[in-house]
């Protein structure tokens, strides 16, 4: 049906208020599940070193009585050592930015975006912890950075594909990549009994959600689909018990889809030497800059606790 004549509608109305929703909605990622978990540590230099020792292998241990005593041979400790790497993001602003009123703010343009940088720094940390990345000591031109898992870990493990090579797992070179073939449930066990074999007790598994799809196929009852009370049914892998230990699969984003990385928590820690902070700086004009810094790195505090399954197909 037509309107009628000279109907005032809002197509001809001036002055409506517009109607934007006063939230801001941010679907992007922002998980941290290694970072989250590991132990936080103080570093005093640009260089945090720290020692690993092991046990050696039993041996029959069995004395004349009245015998004389003889020392044992001992072996030193380890000494190890990562570069602490600069984290840092700036936001500048203009003066009236910053004070005029913005929907989905409750405080200033600044505030928001310092918020904001902080969690993307954060996913920035997360995925240097895991990366494939050795040590790099920097200089006046070149930045410091951190030896990531993947710079460490040569012990506990499987399916190196053709061409692949562990690092010497002191954090001086990373692992060369190999043939990628698919994640197996025989290759998962392998590295956990590994693990379990050098004395580790490990308690998570760190992957991508495409091997942690793979993970849902593993057979036994470590995999379970069940109908509750509710009626909902739920495909859900939690905790994984094996003779070698249980594990909880935690699912991770920043973490290369490639690896899938076992690891004791006790074992792993962030050492800060500047924690994460937010600090303005000098004023130069009709605008503020702040900037969100911090400086850490990994410390691997035994290898042998940690386990990878390598070069894991990812389509």
């Amino acid at each position: 049906m037509a309107q009628p004549t000279n109907t005032f509608d809002t197509y001809d109305a001036v002055g409506i208020r517009e109607d934007l929703s006063n939230v801001i909605y941010n679907v992007s990622p922002d998980e941290t599940p290694l970072l989250s978990s590991i132990a936080k540590v103080k570093a005093t230099n640009t260089l945090h070193e720290w020692q690993t020792d092991t046990l050696r292998a039993s041996a029959v241990n069995a004395h004349i009585e009245g015998g004389d005593t003889s020392a044992d041979a001992m072996s030193p400790t380890t000494r190890l050592q990562n570069s602490t790497q600069i984290f840092k993001n700036a936001v500048v602003t203009s003066g009236t930015n910053d004070v005029v009123e913005a929907a989905g703010r409750s405080n200033s343009e600044m505030s928001y975006n310092i918020v904001k940088v902080g969690q993307e720094q954060k996913l920035d940390m997360e995925a240097a912890l895991m990366a494939n990345q050795a040590r790099v000591a920097g200089n006046a031109t070149t930045a410091r950075k951190l030896a990531g898992l993947g710079a460490w870990v040569k012990t506990n493990v499987t399916n190196i594909g053709t061409n692949g090579a562990n690092p010497t797992g002191d954090g001086t070179n990373a692992r060369t990549d190999g043939t990628a073939t698919v994640f197996s449930q025989a290759d998962f066990d392998g590295a956990m009994q590994s693990i379990w074999t050098n004395g580790g007790k490990p308690d998570t598994v760190i992957l991508s959600a495409f091997q942690m799809d793979k993970a849902l196929g593993f057979t036994g009852n470590n995999n379970q689909r069940s109908t509750g009370a509710s009626g909902k049914v739920t495909n859900l892998l939690n905790v994984y018990m094996t003779p070698w230990g249980s594990v909880t699969f935690q699912p991770a984003r920043e973490n290369r889809s490639r690896d899938v990385w076992i690891i004791e928590k006790d074992k792993l820690a962030l050492a800060a030497l500047r924690p994460m902070k937010n600090q303005a700086l000098a004023k130069t004009g009709d605008s503020e800059m702040r900037q969100v810094v911090g400086e850490c790195t990994l410390v691997v505090r035994n290898e042998k606790a940690l386990g990878l399954i390598a070069d894991c197909t990812t389509s």
